[in-house]
Order: C-alpha cells, then structure tokens, then sequence
C-alpha cells in the first residue's frame, strides 16, 4: 500500500542496473547469431566479420537515440510514446507502436523455428512445426509468471548461451592456433557480387542479430534509477555484444568453409564439430538455451508494448489487464502468444527475420527523426542527452538498409502494417481515442522500490 492508503498501480519496479545489462545483453547475444551466421557466409562469403561490424555501427547510431528518449519519457509503449510526443498523430503513434510490437511477435515465432532446427535435431525428431507451438507456450508461461522470475530465468539463459558463444571462440581459436584452420577463409570475398554489395547484404542478417536492445525501451516503468542506469546498460551490452560477434565472424569462416556453413541451419555447431571434441550434443543444448532466451525477452517485450498500448486507448481495453497475484499484463501475453503461433505455423526462418528487421527500420526512422524533434521539449529531471550528429547518421543507415529488403519481406510487413490500420480505424471509431491521448498521460506507478511482494489486495489493479 502507498501512504496515502491506495493500492499500487502500474507495473513493479524491479529491474535493476544489472538485471537490465544482462536483460539487453541477453536479448541480444545468442539467438541471432546461433542461427543465422550460416545465412550471412552465403551472402558476404568469409567477411562475416565485416558485416558484424557495419551491423554495430548501425545499431549503436540508433541506441543513442534510444538513450535519450527512455530516460527522458520513461513509459511503457516505448517507440510509440515517442512518435506521438513529436508528431502528434494518434495514427502515426499507432503505427510505430504496432509495427514494433508485430516485429516482437514475428520475431518470437522465427526463433521458435530455430529452436526446432538442427540444434533440437541433435536429441530429437520432432515435427518443427508443433513443436515450435509448444516451445511458445512454454515461454508464455515464464513470461506471465512475473518480469522478476523472467529476468532471473533471463540471467541464467543469459550465462549459459554466452558461455556457448566463448566455447566456438576458445576451440576456433586452438584450431588456428594448430594450424588447422584457414585463415584466408576469413578474407574470402562472395563470387558474383561487388564485396561492399554483399557485406551490406549480410550486414541486413546482421542487424537482426544487434535488434534487441531497442525493447529495453519497454520496461522504463520498470527499471529503478532508469536515467542514471538505462545508457550504462545499453551502451555496454551492446559494446560486449558487438565484440562477441566480430570474433566469432573472423573464426568461423576461417574454420569451416564459408559454403559450408550457408548450408547448415545449426552453423556454430559445425565449428564444435570441426573441433573433433565430443561436446556437440552439450553445445546443442546451449545453443537451444539462447534462442529459448531470445524469444522471452522478446515477448517480454511484446506483451509489454501491447499492455502499453492498451493503456492509451490504441489497443483494445482488455489488453492492459494484469494477473491479479503476479502483476503481469496476462491478457497481452496470451494475445501476442496466439499470433506468434499462427505466424509460426506459415513462416519460414530466413524470410520471418527480414521482415523484423525491415519492422523495425521504420520503428527506428521514427524515432531517430523524433529525438531531434524533441529537442525542444524540456522536462523536469535529468536525463542522457546524444550528439545532435547521431540520429541523422543512424536516419541514413535506416535508410540504406531499406534499400537491402526483398519484395517477399516488403509485402509481409505491408499485410500486418495494414492489419493495424483497420485496428486503429475501429478502435478510434468505438473508442474515440484523441491526438495527445501518448503525450499528456504520465505513468501511474506507485510501486515501492524495494523487493518486498504486495498483499493480495494491493496485488489488484
């Protein structure tokens, strides 16, 4: 209970500086790279490491963004709070938001397929399909069990997939280090294609790999201190992240051939493999760590965003209901959970990944644009403030990378960016949600900043 007698309201504030690195860094190391490094040697050849490192330049021109706008709005709905802060355009705001919480949910469901892929193929053959309906289930269950238990779960999937990622490093670099691996394989320019072409090709694969960081933005209600801890967390993870990647770049092609490793769905294993250890099946399992991991950071994200939402009058109603006892947007969960399960009954791996990062470029174009539109607007607390220089650069970088997306990708995320449209339309129609409805409401938390649980009575929205 507050001091005044009423019950608290809004979400916990739980998340610690470390528990926010760690929640970022999870959300970006791992499942990506597990998964996709094969898709990047066939397009960039042996530059892997190249097009890690353009993808992080690109990524961390965007976070700066991020860093100024979380710690000076800090509110659930994130990237849609901002659009309308600047725009103020209720349909604008819909989009942005919408568009980063289908990114959530298409993303959910292509890390499902990766869990069933090769790593999974390792202990057992299952139909991918029900069994990636099943792993999202599970992973809504953790998610509505409560953001302190998903966090916690979040440090030890964290531990353990990063610890697979040092393991393909160390046994990568004892094989060049005996000479048996190839060097030059690392150099290894794509045949029928200019090198800058096809880096920039493999540095959109790449991208997905950095995405991640930008939910974060999600749990500002949640996060204790965020205007001191938010830029420390995000800079950082992606800092750690980045060189994790660029490593793992440079070795991979330089232990397995380039072609070879386009033509596995479970690339880093091949490195164990090469190794000659008898460790595959416990990396398979490491591996299924991360993209497990992966995906509850990202619904994290997603059911947050869509409670958010809710909570503006942008989604229906019902969405920003919490579980009594955990304080958890259950409804949100269920919802995002369904739709990731249907996409990921008719998607594949490769496509549903472009499509997030081609999602997610507009979220990002939005809110590069709406930091330097912002500038104007003083608040009354501190907070982290970027080089007017970045957003423009990171506005270009969107730019370019749009220029890399496929028809296929463009007309999927035109389908569910058009599906919010009519969601907008009917919910402005029955609800009459007005222009300043993101702008002008502040967060009602009332949440004590310590650990201790509420009673059940102060449980209760």
């Amino acid at each position: 209970m507050t001091s005044t007698g009423t019950p608290p309201r809004g979400l916990r504030r739980a998340v610690t500086g470390p528990l926010l690195f760690l929640f970022i860094l999870g959300d970006v190391l791992g499942a990506g790279v597990y998964a996709l490094i094969g898709e990047m040697a066939g397009t960039a050849g042996g530059l892997v490491w190249l097009a890690f490192g353009v993808a992080l330049v690109m990524a961390l021109l965007t976070a700066f963004s991020y860093a100024e706008l979380v710690t000076k709005y800090p509110r659930a709905g994130g990237s849609a709070v901002y659009a309308q802060k600047a725009f103020r355009s209720p349909l604008v705001a819909f989009l942005v938001g919408f568009a980063m919480l289908s990114a959530g949910v298409v993303s959910a469901a292509g890390l499902s397929l990766a869990f069933t892929g090769e790593y999974l193929g390792e202990f057992l053959a299952v139909p991918q399909v029900p069994a990636a309906l099943a792993f999202l289930v599970v992973v809504a269950l953790v998610n509505a069990w409560g953001i302190k238990e998903s966090l916690r779960a979040n440090v030890v999937m964290t531990v353990i997939e990063s610890s697979g990622l040092v393991l393909v490093i160390v046994l990568g670099t004892w094989l060049i280090g005996r000479g048996e691996a190839d060097l030059s394989g690392a150099f290894t320019a794509p045949a029928e294609t200019s090198v800058w072409i096809a880096v920039l090709g493999s540095a959109l694969v790449a991208f997905y790999s950095f995405v991640g960081f930008e939910t974060s933005a999600n749990l500002a209600e949640e996060v204790r201190d965020v205007s001191r801890v938010y830029p420390r967390a995000l800079f950082s993870a992606l800092a750690t992240a980045g060189v994790v990647y660029i490593l793992l770049g440079f070795i991979t092609p330089a232990v397995v051939a380039p072609a070879a490793l386009a033509e596995s769905s479970g690339p880093l294993l091949e490195v164990v493999k090469a190794a000659g250890l008898a460790v595959p099946e416990l990396f398979a399992v490491i591996a299924l760590v991360a993209v497990a991991n992966g995906a509850l950071l990202t619904m994290i994200m997603a059911s947050r965003l869509a409670y958010g939402m809710a909570g503006q009058g942008l989604l229906p109603t019902p969405l920003h209901r919490v579980l009594p006892r955990r304080r958890t947007p259950g409804a949100a969960i269920v919802v995002t959970t369904a739709i990731a399960m249907i996409l990921a009954a008719t998607g594949e791996l490769i496509d549903l990944a472009s499509t997030v990062v081609l999602l997610l470029l507009f979220v990002f174009l939005s809110t590069n644009v709406a930091v330097l539109v912002l500038r104007r607007d003083e608040v009354d607390h501190d907070h982290f403030r970027t080089p007017r220089i970045m957003p423009i650069l990171a506005i270009v970088a969107c730019l370019v990378l749009f220029t890399q997306q496929e028809a296929q990708h463009w007309a999927l995320a035109g389908i569910l960016l058009a599906v919010g449209v009519v969601v907008h339309l009917i919910m402005r129609r029955t609800t009459g949600t007005h222009d300043d409805a993101l702008a002008d409401d502040e967060p009602t938390n009332d949440e004590p900043t310590n650990d201790e649980p509420t009673n059940d009575a102060a449980a209760r929205p």
